[in-house]
């Protein structure tokens, strides 16, 4: 089926606004097929965010691009406007670093890290092992600092690692996040699970109150006020010395020192808690959230701002 040009236009306009795009089937918290899966987990080991787009949800996209890339089927990834591929062609890349290089990551040099593994996490995860025989025990990082373990076979270019008797296969990425991680069970109302604790991690998302935030704020405190808000919403209220946090001032932000300290706050709290935890998996060491967002600081702090 030829491509028609508003497909067409649709296509260029989401490759020229976003530096990486996958097209793919399914989303990158539920992909709906193991290519787009095996994708996913490739690139959230290197990249904090990029842009997806689920073919699933666009007829006209999912076979569009395929006549836009001339490539028949999907995943397919575009970096800077330019298609590299599918599945396979970026597992090759990932193995060889050509990937790193295209998105402009130093590779460096693979390491082996050290790595703890208690009797008792030891045991869960032989156990969980034996029931899927043939199959390595692999331990992803990605680049928002998320442990992800699964069970599959080796791809023969994973770094290996041994505690307890137990193989963890790791990819070179997660690899170098991984020195000093230990691995230890739990116990909680929904019964055991993994506890992990990785030095190398940024610290937690702190949670601020506002009655903190003003002691800040009348101290003449340096840091970065970012409402997460619509410029709709700032319309109706706003915290003295806040900025908005748009595009240009996110690329702003994120060319500041890792140890800058950045605040978010929305109207109560829940987009800014995203926000925080955004740019900390981008590397920054002291971040916060605003407990309770505007609603709060109207409502305890300056009568003056608007509730809505």
């Amino acid at each position: 089926m030829p491509l028609n040009e508003e497909t067409r236009s649709r296509i260029d306009d989401l490759l020229t606004t976003n530096d990486v795009v996958l097209f793919m089937k399914g989303t990158p918290q539920q992909p709906q097929c193991g290519f787009s899966a095996t994708v996913i987990g490739i690139l959230g080991g290197i990249l904090p965010t990029y842009a997806t787009v689920n073919v699933l949800e666009d007829p006209a996209i999912r076979e569009g691009i395929k006549e836009y890339s001339q490539w028949p089927t999907i995943p397919q990834l575009y970096i800077r406007n330019e298609f590299v591929g599918g599945c396979d062609v970026i597992q090759q890349m990932y193995a060889t670093g050509d990937l790193h290089s295209s998105l402009g990551i130093e590779v460096g040099e693979d390491v082996t890290p050290s790595i703890s593994i208690s009797k008792s996490a030891a045991q869960a995860i032989e156990n969980v092992a034996k029931q899927n025989p043939g199959s390595g025990v692999h331990l992803k990082i990605t680049a928002n600092w998320n442990h992800e373990f699964s069970l599959s076979p080796a791809k023969g270019h994973e770094v290996v690692v041994s505690s307890n008797g137990i193989d963890v296969l790791l990819d070179r990425d997660s690899a170098r996040r991984a020195d000093g991680l230990e691995i230890d069970m739990t116990e909680g109302p929904q019964g055991g699970g993994f506890s992990i604790s990785n030095p190398n991690a940024p610290p937690p998302v702190k949670q601020m109150e506002v009655e903190d935030l003003k002691a800040k704020l009348d101290a003449g405190e340096s840091f970065q006020l970012l409402d997460v808000r619509g410029l709709d919403e700032r319309e109706h209220a706003v915290i003295e010395r806040s900025k908005i946090l748009d595009g240009a001032t996110a690329t702003e932000i994120e060319k500041l020192p890792k140890d800058t300290e950045l605040v978010f706050h929305c109207h109560s709290g829940v987009r800014s808690q995203s926000a925080a935890e955004h740019f900390r998996g981008l590397g920054f060491i002291n971040v916060s959230n605003v407990v309770g967002g505007i609603d709060a600081w109207s409502e305890r702090i300056d009568s003056s701002v608007p509730r809505y």
